[in-house]
C-alpha cells in the first residue's frame, strides 16, 4: 500500500502544519529532530529514522549526537534539556508501558527546562511524530523512499 497521506491528500496538509506549529516556539530545530529520530527508533520506524539522521546530518549536528541518540542516558553528547527532552518524548511515546505514562518527575524535569510554550512544542513534535510512525511502520515505507 502506498502511504495513506498520498492516497488521502487532504489528510497531508494538516499534519504538515502540526509539523510547522511545533517548530514555532523558537526551540532548536536540532533539539526538535532529535525528538523526532528518538519516538521514530522506539517505535521501529525505519522511514522516519531515516529521514531524523538526514535531518541532523544537514542541520550540521556530529556523527556521535545523532548515533548516540538511542542510548542518551549514558551518552555524555547531550545538554540537560536535551535529556529532559528525550526523557519526555519516550515517556509520551510509551503511555502503555506504565499506568503512570508520564511521570511527575518526568514532566517536573522537563518543565525545568522549557516554558509552556516549549513543553507546547515538544508535546506537538512527539505526537506528530507518532502520527508518522504509525502511517509508515503498518505499510512498511521504505526509508529513503518519499
Amino acid at each position: 500500500m502506498k502511504n495513506p497521506a498520498t492516497i488521502i491528500p487532504a489528510a497531508m496538509k494538516p499534519i504538515m502544519e502540526l509539523m510547522k506549529a511545533a517548530q514555532s516556539q523558537g526551540l532548536p530545530h536540532e533539539l526538535l529532530e532529535m525528538i523526532h529520530l528518538r519516538v521514530s527508533q522506539v517505535n521501529g520506524c525505519s522511514f522516519c529514522v531515516d529521514a531524523g539522521l538526514k535531518n541532523l546530518r544537514k542541520l550540521g549536528e556530529s556523527d556521535e549526537r545523532i548515533g548516540l541518540v538511542a542510548a542518551w542516558r549514558e551518552a555524555p553528547y547531550y545538554t540537560d534539556s536535551e535529556r529532559a527532552a528525550l526523557e519526555l518524548a519516550e515517556a509520551a511515546t510509551r503511555l502503555a508501558d506504565r499506568p503512570d505514562s508520564v511521570s511527575d518527575e518526568v514532566w517536573n524535569n522537563a518543565a525545568d527546562h522549557f516554558d509552556e510554550q516549549q513543553l507546547a512544542s515538544i508535546l506537538l513534535m512527539i505526537a506528530t511524530t507518532n502520527l508518522f510512525n504509525r502511517l509508515n511502520a503498518p505499510i512498511r515505507q521504505v526509508a529513503g523512499t518519499w
